[in-house]
């Protein structure tokens, strides 16, 4: 959640800057890819072996690498494309309601 957190403050910044939300959204989704897909690339290569090993005690170790590795694999989808879809409708509804 650390990379959704500085996604959404990163936006903020670019709005503050004077971009509109859209354009804010867009740019910042696009600053942030690199540093959100290699933190979180290092972390499922790193997790890998311990998904796939076949070693003694690998029966207990399997199950903890797979849910790591579909637990990024969620987050980094949520970070990428969930945030910025619900920050862009209730940033554009505040925004709606406040010029009314």
């Amino acid at each position: 959640m650390n990379n959704a957190i500085v996604l959404v403050d990163y936006i903020k910044l670019l709005q503050a800057r004077g971009m509109d939300v859209k354009e804010a959204v867009v740019q910042g989704g696009r600053d942030r890819l690199r540093p959100v897909l290699m933190t979180t690339l290092t972390t499922f290569f790193g997790m890998l072996p311990m998904a796939v090993s076949r070693g003694t005690g690998a029966e207990v170790f399997n199950p903890l690498g797979v849910t790591m590795l579909g637990g990024l694999t969620v987050s980094a989808l949520a970070t990428l494309v969930l945030i910025p879809v619900v920050y862009h409708g209730l940033e554009g509804r505040r925004q709606r309601r406040a010029a009314v």
